[in-house]
């Protein structure tokens, strides 16, 4: 009788040994698991330099400035855009998305603005994506944000965009004449559409 309660005791202590243990992976692998589903700033960095042509001191500042306040990013949006206001303004962009996880997708944005807002320009623009595991939670949605601009010929600028527990932070690099601040939002869909609202 002893015997075998030792040996239910040792298999007990054996069994909470090996859940222990267990227990002792799965946070570990989770957390490598959630590393490797976000960009590092290098890896964003690249994927700019790559995309605007050339390697610039102030994308690596603007990233460097977002990944402080937000951190890494699951996901990136690379596209271009075309923007222009008196007062009221109108932006329309197209690109592909990106996520660590490994898909990627078309995305497509517009949206109307309203402030002290004045002229037009065509950016090339770099988003970074908080919160988000899949295209589908951005499409159809809008993400609203204030921006400002102040360029003749070049400039570099970020603003960050919200719904609900999405972040996305434009880094736009622009060519044109603008000047001003607004405020107002993006519609992110599938297909491309003239309709901002």
């Amino acid at each position: 009788m002893t015997k075998s309660i030792d040996r239910r005791q040792a298999l007990a202590l054996l069994g909470l040994g090996l859940a222990a243990g267990v227990a002792g992976i799965v946070p570990a692998d989770a957390a490598t698991g959630r590393k490797q589903q976000t960009y590092s700033s290098d890896e964003i960095v690249m994927a700019g330099q790559k995309f605007f042509g050339k390697t610039t001191r102030g994308l690596a500042e603007a990233v460097e400035y977002v990944f402080s306040s937000q951190g890494e990013p699951t996901a990136y949006i690379v596209g271009e855009e075309g923007s222009g206001a008196i007062v009221g303004g109108l932006r329309f962009g197209e690109g592909v998305i990106y996520y660590k996880g490994g898909g990627r997708q078309k995305i497509y944005w517009q949206g109307p603005s309203i402030g002290f807002d004045f002229g037009g320009n065509g950016s090339r623009a770099l988003v970074l994506v908080y919160n988000s595991t899949n295209a589908r939670e951005i499409y159809g949605e809008r993400f609203g944000g204030v921006d400002g601009s102040a360029y003749l010929v070049g400039g570099l600028g970020v603003n960050f965009q919200k719904n609900r527990d999405i972040i996305l932070a434009p880094i736009r690099t622009g060519v044109g004449a603008r000047l001003g601040a607004n405020v107002g939002y993006l519609k992110y869909t599938r297909k491309p559409t003239w309709n901002p609202f």
